[in-house]
């Protein structure tokens, strides 16, 4: 470049016009970075310990293992209640479901669901632009106003409730199920009649996912995977069935591997996997009654449906390469309802309007270790009871009724054994760090740790109530409803 051009160029420069110094230059400008997409895939009864890199054995999870060694897997991830709709909730909108008026599991018919106006990580995204699908399991009311198009999706393509919650339930006569429909958008598109219909459940969201992939590579997108197994009645397809030596469980667990694989494969093949952020983890831990039909706790207290940390505790791996980083293991205090408001924050969104419960970490995710953004939380169960409260390491029990399998063998076959669902279990304090199994109260060597605690829990009873004292919440919001069908 001659001096006259260098004269120029610094009178630019020296003038802010940027985009003429290119011009002139023949220098091409600086793209501007796409917003992230965002992958969270979310299994339905997978236990802590149904990993092979946290444990399991006689079946192998390589693609589910690989995530954890190109990313980071956090080991001391909550979900936010151990049961169906109710984790859901969570996930979806950073709140614990009591302060949304839901718990439990819907059934099919519910008046009842999701509030609208309560905003979801697809709402958030498709605010900014994002294209936004679910495939999979809903389970956050089943009418039409409450279905995923009303609440911030696109596309919808699954099953509206756990798809044992149909004809040929082993307690069926009692139940009284419909027809399992499967829906696209918010239509019944076929039913699910049989063990081999559900078997084809896995591959049909698979596809649908990657297709998703494919059709929005040109533009940022929010695809939310909530895997309907392998809750119970366990199916796998023909390819799949009969693969591992831990019988249909193992089975199924290979073929959600095969998934997740071919979902991060479709996104490498799409020049995406450098600008996708991938989650996976679970709503619950394993339906121990079922036997060799369930996963594993991992060794932590209990399972699903129970405040132990066998039912909350669920394995949580992170993706996302030269962002997230390879082969970390963090044991930072994380739940559910931490994940919107870090994946808004990421992505450029606003925050909810209303009041939620969320903590943003992207700072941890990204590799500051130094960062402990959730110290405490909160651990309710049934309709609003208050069942133990934590921080960082210690938690602390309330006297509760509550599910036990322990004392009871499980059942095989695809059959429960029995569960005491109304023991009653005492007031403790638990030391997570020297004894994550739950075991050993020390209430009376940590006086001033109980009372710690209490103040606690003492908060969370004036904001969000507590059934087991009969306390209303003050900052509790009404669950959407319909009139009675």
């Amino acid at each position: 470049m001659n001096l006259f051009n260098n004269k120029i160029l610094r009178f630019l420069l020296g003038t802010g016009a940027i985009f003429f110094v290119f011009l002139f230059t023949g220098a091409n400008p600086p793209e501007k970075s796409a917003p992230p997409n965002v992958v969270l895939i979310f299994l339905d009864d997978m236990g802590y310990g149904d990993l092979t890199v946290t444990g399991a054995l006689n079946y192998q999870t390589p693609n589910i293992d690989r995530m954890a060694a190109e990313g980071t897997r956090f080991t001391n991830f909550l979900s936010a209640q151990a049961v169906c709709t109710a984790s859901r909730a969570a996930l979806l909108t950073g709140c614990y479901p009591n302060r949304l008026g839901l718990s439990g599991a819907l059934g099919p018919g519910s008046p009842i669901g999701l509030n609208p106006d309560e905003e979801t990580i697809a709402d958030l995204l498709k605010e900014k632009g994002y294209s936004t699908a679910i495939f999979g399991k809903w389970h956050l009311g089943d009418h039409p106003a409450f279905l995923p198009l009303n609440q911030g999706f696109d596309e919808y393509f699954g099953v509206p409730y756990s798809h044992d919650m149909w004809p040929l339930h082993p307690n069926q006569a009692k139940a009284n199920y419909p027809p399992l429909s499967l829906i696209e958008g918010n239509k019944a598109v076929k039913n699910v009649n049989d063990l081999g219909d559900a078997a084809g459940l896995t591959s049909a969201i698979t596809d649908r996912a990657t297709s998703f992939i494919r059709k929005n590579k040109n533009k940022p997108f929010f695809l939310y995977v909530p895997h309907p197994l392998p809750h119970v009645p366990l199916a796998a397809s023909a390819r799949f069935k009969g693969k591992s030596s831990r019988g249909i469980f193992g089975d199924v667990m290979m073929e959600i591997d095969w998934s997740v694989g071919e979902i991060l494969g479709e996104l490498k093949r799409q020049g995406l996997e450098k600008n996708t952020l991938v989650i996976f983890t679970s709503d619950n831990g394993p339906w121990l009654n079922y036997g060799d039909h369930a996963g594993s706790s991992g060794g932590f207290r209990e399972g699903k449906g129970n405040s132990f940390e066998g039912g909350q505790r669920v394995p949580c791996i992170v993706r996302w390469p030269e962002v997230v980083p390879a082969g970390r293991v963090s044991n930072k205090l994380l739940s559910t309802i931490d994940i919107l408001p870090t994946v808004a924050s990421i992505c450029g969104a606003r925050q909810p309007a209303k009041k939620i419960d969320g903590i943003e970490w992207t700072a941890l995710l990204k590799g500051d270790d130094s960062q402990t953004p959730r110290n405490q939380f909160l651990y309710y169960y049934r309709r609003n009871n208050l069942e133990a409260v934590r921080e960082g390491n210690w938690k602390l029990v309330f006297a509760h009724p509550g599910r036990t399998y322990e004392g009871f063998l499980p059942g095989t076959n695809g059959q429960p054994g029995e569960v005491n669902e109304n023991k009653d279990f005492p007031d403790a304090l638990y030391n997570l760090e020297r004894d994550p199994g739950e075991r050993y109260d020390v209430r009376k060597q940590f006086p001033e740790i109980v009372a710690s605690l209490e103040k606690i829990a003492e908060a969370a009873r004036t904001d969000l109530g507590d059934d087991l004292q009969k306390r209303t919440g003050a900052n509790v919001r009404p669950a959407g409803r319909i009139e009675q069908r």
